[in-house]
């Protein structure tokens, strides 16, 4: 097989050699028998690289390949054969050419026809021609010249119109000047954006380049002037200033930054503010001293406040800083009211809302931000100067500075201000250490000048009256009527923002408060000018100021009815002198350092109302100030060392344990140059009373009247604690309420207790108690009949009391006794005399059956004289007497079971009481069997 490459190499070698090839060989070849086999077994045997390429040249080829030595029948059989391979392609060629034949012809047929269309289409060209050269010079040419010059018309108005906005363009910039001065921002940035649109249009154009980087510059100079109008808003809020500047940032896509410029800018606000402030007045202080305070830091330049710009600046300092905070708050004000139109309207991008959450998330957070830049500053103006030698009043005024910044801040971001509680905290310790130890000094020198006479206040005193009590709004005073206080209306009570919203700050009100602290609580004589005072010097025996139903017989307060029995006028007086008021309406009793004591108890609560977290400090300075004044009245007028002998029980185990308690923390027992100075700060010396004070005249009764007025001022003053004591409660923690419950249980509640041993010392001197003790001694006891006369010394007894009672009368007309006083002295002097009875029955060595009822007769005579002068009941120890004189009478099993049960008795009287019923009804043996007894009971005591 011939592949069908050397085929059309056959082909068109055939073709090249074919006018070679005559007819006559045509035929020849044509005529000549072949074998189709045979004759492709020819051609395959014809060499490759007779079929590489057209250019190949065969004879060039066949000359090569001779042999160096020539053989002619070699040279001959090999030219036959190339012969034969040429006659065998020939032949094949000539098959080839006769069986396309048919093709050729048809083929060329058609290219004569071509060419015949050719000519044809020549000549319609032509034609054409011809006439299209006629077309344009007669109609053509005229009518597209004016097409033309329309076109070009056209162009050149689109060019004027283009010139004209590039000159409105060029004059931009003018306008925007404009619309910048009149702080039109929102339309400055839209008409900037509109030319950069109109510019972008024209940019095709060279002088466009250069007037789109102007408008570019000119954008960017308006952000910039945009930035300082946001800045301007930090410290004065104005709704449509603000809101052209939040527009002018929306139309330039930066919402989100123009909200991170603008904490930017309130934490910048802040620093300038408070740095300006502090900075005028270290300048104003300073004179003309040449510092350089203006490259001071903050921290630094804080600690060149005086002392007295302190306060001034603090005030305004505040003043500054609310008016940031104030513009904050109404800067979230406005987009809550803004975002609420916005959702309220359909219609808005997912952009705009991210924006909105972006913001809404941004403000929140610089709630506590701008918050904590404000008490960081705060903090270092409070640490900067040392406040332990403020005046009260003006360390009260910072209190209350600081404590209305936090509400602000507790308003503001519901914050706790621990920055501010902590800083004003230690300034406040500080100070309150220095200011309570001075305290302490002032109230032992009062104390110590203290002459205890009544300072003269009005019948309706109240601690509300005071005006260190002012800040107890809810505290009035229990004597004014309902219809007189001011009727309670619901309000809602306005946050600080709202109440400032219009103008106004919260700290101007500082200064107004001072003008306000006035008060009238003393009397101007000593008394009340009303009707009721005006019988206080009238004798207590006349029966002046008794009214008239009084006069009268008794009456009934319920029916109104006299009973049948009538109580005689004596019974009557008696019940009038027994609260030796003098008509004065219970007026308070206490002196000028009460008086102080309560001030200062106003002026601490006042701290601990304004600062919480000293709240305990401060009331346990509160509870010195009251242990200290207890201990002074104790000291003064209670203290004597014949209570423990008395057997009364005087002083309590309570009071006895808190007299100790406070000599062992706050008594400095060894005061004196060699102190050491934390004793000295720690402790308080000793007070000692005044040598004004004389308490040995028998015709005052020892000092009644300063005993009257020491101890019912401590009184007055521990009412007065309780009246506060829930107010203190709420203020002290949690955790350090156990020790204001104790205070209270523990020293509150005794103040009353110190009457009994002050006043027992006035008893116990104010009657001969000796004196009776030898005149009963006197008396003979051991008669044989039955007496109907009383004893003597009965009388004189009586009639000790008597005196007592004008003398008490006496003291009253200086002081008023209340009734509890007066109890308390009839008590002891009761009591006193009723134990000086059994002493004096004791010292008996012999008595008959008869005695014993005259030791009755004798004691009921004083009981029935006793009652007439007092209305004091039940008579206090009648039963101890009652009970030793009726126990003559006992059998021996009956005598020691009275021995083992009444203890009361010493064992002197009990002695007696044996010695005694010897002879009568008890024999050696049981005398020596109750002595015994007796000692028995007497043993433990040793």
């Amino acid at each position: 097989m011939v592949t069908s490459k050397p085929k059309d190499f056959i082909f068109c070698s055939s073709l090249s050699s074919l006018s070679e090839i005559t007819h006559e060989e045509l035929r020849e070849l044509r005529e000549q028998p072949t074998d189709p086999q045979e004759e492709q077994e020819i051609i395959d045997r014809i060499e490759e690289v007779y079929f590489s390429s057209d250019s190949f040249d065969m004879v060039q080829y066949e000359l090569e390949k001779l042999p160096p030595d020539l053989n002619l029948l070699e040279l001959e059989e090999y030219r036959d054969k190339l012969k034969r391979q040429q006659a065998a392609v020939s032949k094949r060629v000539a098959d080839l050419i006769l069986e396309k034949q048919p093709s050729y012809v048809k083929e060329l047929e058609r290219v004569t026809s071509l060419q015949t269309n050719l000519q044809l289409a020549a000549v319609i060209c032509t034609n054409a021609r011809r006439q299209l050269h006629s077309a344009k010079e007669g109609f053509t040419e005229a009518s597209l010249g004016l097409l033309a010059n329309q076109r070009r018309r056209q162009l050149l108005t689109g060019l004027l119109k283009s010139l004209r906005t590039i000159k409105t363009l060029q004059r931009t910039d003018v306008r925007l000047s404009e619309m910048l001065e009149e702080e039109d921002y929102p339309g400055a940035i839209q008409l900037c954006l509109e030319c950069q649109k109109a510019a972008s249009t024209f940019k095709h154009y060279n002088c466009i380049s250069e007037l789109n980087s102007k408008l570019q510059d000119t954008l960017e100079q308006i952000e910039e002037q945009l930035d300082v109008a946001l800045s301007k808003t930090c410290k004065h809020f104005d709704v449509s200033h603000y809101t052209k500047v939040q527009l002018a940032y929306k139309l330039l896509g930066k919402t989100q930054t123009a909200m991170d410029q603008l904490h930017m800018h309130f934490t910048q606000a802040i620093h300038n503010t408070v740095f300006q402030v502090v900075l005028g007045y270290v300048e104003l202080c300073a004179g003309n001293a040449d510092t350089k305070f203006q490259k001071m830091q903050y921290k630094d330049l804080c600690t060149h406040i005086t002392a007295d710009s302190y306060i001034p600046c603090l005030t305004d300092l505040c003043k500054a800083l609310w008016e940031v905070m104030l513009s904050y708050h109404l800067t979230m004000q406005w987009h809550d009211e803004h975002y609420k139109e916005e959702e309220a309207t359909p219609g808005g991008s997912d952009e705009s809302t991210v924006d909105r959450s972006y913001v809404k998330k941004k403000l929140e957070h610089g709630l506590t931000r701008i918050w904590q830049d404000v008490q960081l500053k705060v903090k270092a103006y409070l640490l900067g100067t040392d406040v332990s030698n403020f005046k009260y009043d003006d360390f009260i005024v910072v209190l209350d500075v600081i404590s209305r910044l936090m509400q602000v801040g507790e308003e503001f971001c519901g914050s706790k201000s621990e920055v501010l509680q902590e800083s004003i905290r230690r300034q406040s310790v500080n100070y309150f250490k220095n200011y309570h130890r001075t305290r302490l000094e002032e109230l032992r020198m009062f104390l110590e000048n203290e002459t205890w006479e009544l300072c003269p206040v009005k019948y309706n005193f109240s601690i509300a009256q005071l005006h260190e009590f002012k800040f107890m709004g809810q505290c009035r005073s229990p004597s004014v009527s309902p219809s007189r206080q001011p009727e309670s209306t619901e309000t809602v009570e306005l946050s600080l923002f709202e109440q400032y919203l219009q103008g106004g700050n919260p700290f101007e009100m500082q200064i107004d408060n001072k003008e306000e602290e006035t008060e009238d609580v003393l009397a101007s004589n000593g008394y009340e000018s009303d009707e009721l005072e005006k019988s206080v010097y009238q004798d207590y025996d006349s029966d002046s100021d008794v009214p008239e139903e009084l006069k009268q017989d008794y009456v009934d307060e319920q029916t109104g009815d006299a009973p049948v029995k009538s109580v005689s006028r004596e019974t009557l007086r008696s019940r009038k002198r027994s609260d030796y008021n003098l008509n004065r309406a219970n007026a308070p009793i206490l002196t000028n350092t009460t008086l102080n004591v309560i001030r200062l108890v106003g002026k601490y609560m006042q701290m601990m109302n304004i600062l919480k977290p000293i709240a305990f400090d401060v009331i346990h300075c509160v509870s010195q100030l009251f242990d200290y004044y207890l201990y002074a009245v104790y000291t003064f007028f209670g203290r004597n060392d014949m209570y423990e002998s008395s057997g009364l029980g005087l002083i309590s185990s309570r009071l006895r344990t808190t007299l100790s308690r406070i000599q062992e923390s706050l008594i400095d027992v060894n005061a004196g140059p060699h102190a050491s100075p934390e004793e000295r700060k720690e402790k308080v010396p000793s007070p000692h009373l005044s040598q004004l004070v004389v308490l040995t005249a028998s015709d005052t009764l020892y000092g009644l009247a300063e005993r009257v007025v020491a101890t019912e001022s401590l009184v007055f003053l521990a009412e007065q604690f309780e009246f506060l004591h829930l107010h203190l409660d709420t203020m002290m923690p949690s955790a350090k309420k156990p020790f204001l419950q104790q205070f209270y249980s523990q020293t509150v509640s005794t103040a009353s207790e110190l009457r009994k041993p002050i006043y027992w010392i006035v008893a116990a001197k104010a009657i001969d108690y000796e004196q009776m003790l030898l005149l009963m001694a006197g008396v003979k006891w051991d008669i044989k009949e039955i007496m109907s006369q009383h004893n003597i010394y009965v009388d004189v007894l009586l009639k000790e009391f008597e005196k007592f009672n004008q003398r008490l009368g006496d003291v009253s007309k200086i002081v008023r006794i209340p009734l509890p006083v007066s109890n308390v002295l009839w008590e002891h002097c009761i009591r006193l005399a009723n134990r000086t009875l059994v002493e004096g029955y004791a010292n008996v060595k012999k008595c008959s059956n008869e005695g014993r009822a005259l030791m009755q007769l004798d004691f009921q005579q004083f009981l029935m004289k006793l009652e007439k002068l007092t209305d004091l009941r039940p008579i206090p120890d009648k039963e101890f007497v009652e009970t030793y004189i009726k126990a003559y009478y006992l059998t021996e099993n009956d005598m020691e079971q009275f021995i083992k049960n009444h203890r009361e008795y010493s064992m002197k009287q009990l002695t007696n009481l044996v010695n005694v019923c010897l002879g009568s009804h008890i024999n050696k043996k049981a005398r020596q069997k109750l002595l015994a007894a007796i000692d028995d009971i007497d043993r433990p005591k040793r």
